[in-house]
């Protein structure tokens, strides 16, 4: 078994309580795209199921998009540590040439015909939870993206049910990526990364938004170390008639 930060253990210990992520009982499907953070939820999970006083299970699904990709170490990766993993075929790849146009940024329409592969998968197999691995980082940036691009305030909650009933979970949303970072690469785990994204294969613009999002969060970190403490207690702390959304005012 794989070596897992003592920290990482706890943090993802503490959200699973304090949100009651992962219950007795539960049959989860977990999300595997190979990338550091999938792969190091998939090792968390296994550790959790030999050491939480409850049992569940859970198995982790590769959305394989018909473009030929090489999921073979991936898989076997997971069956020397034991980790239930199934790749499961799509046409998304050759559906994307149809459907989007020419110089589009295709990652939001990857991004949602994956989660859709995943909803299936786990509706036609007796899955209730889908379990994926943002960390805060993604929450945080998620944020200020929504409010910035989009006019609105969203983020990442640690659990919501989708409107087909499942319920999706996140079992690292207080965690920062560079901890998975760290852990991927003293695991020396067999990371996959944007050599398999889909649309690295198409005459398109690559997006913007996040990697600005990214570097002006890198600089007010660099000038306010808690940052991201803050912003992780500002998520629970939430002042709705704070803003000017006519349903929450207190107008008596």
């Amino acid at each position: 078994m794989v070596e897992i930060s003592k920290k990482l253990l706890r943090q993802t210990g503490r959200t699973n309580a304090k949100y009651n992520l992962i219950k007795e009982g539960d049959k989860i499907l977990l999300g595997l795209s190979g990338g550091k953070d999938s792969l190091t939820l998939a090792h968390v999970l296994k550790h959790m199921q030999h050491v939480a006083p409850f049992e569940f299970e859970f198995k982790a699904v590769t959305v394989a998009y018909g473009m030929g990709e090489n999921l073979e170490t991936l898989h076997n990766y997971c069956l020397e540590h034991e980790i239930d993993h199934e790749i499961y075929d799509t046409k998304i790849f050759d559906l994307a040439g149809e459907k989007i146009r020419k110089n589009s940024s295709f990652c939001s329409f990857f991004s949602r015909m994956r989660r859709g592969a995943l909803y299936t998968y786990a509706l036609e197999h007796g899955y209730k939870k889908l379990a994926l691995a943002h960390h805060l980082d993604d929450a945080v940036e998620s944020f200020f993206m929504n409010f910035s691009y989009n006019g609105a305030l969203r983020s990442m909650p640690p659990i919501y049910k989708a409107g087909n009933g499942l319920e999706v979970i996140r079992p690292f949303i207080h965690v920062r990526e560079r901890q998975l970072r760290d852990q991927a690469h003293n695991a020396q785990m067999p990371i996959i990364g944007d050599e398999a994204c889909p649309a690295m294969r198409f005459d398109i613009k690559m997006p913007v938004a996040r990697a600005k999002t990214k570097e002006m969060l890198a600089r007010m970190e660099a000038e306010n170390n808690d940052l991201f403490i803050s912003l992780k207690k500002a998520f629970e702390n939430i002042n709705l008639s704070s803003f000017s959304e006519d349903q929450y005012l207190d107008k008596d």
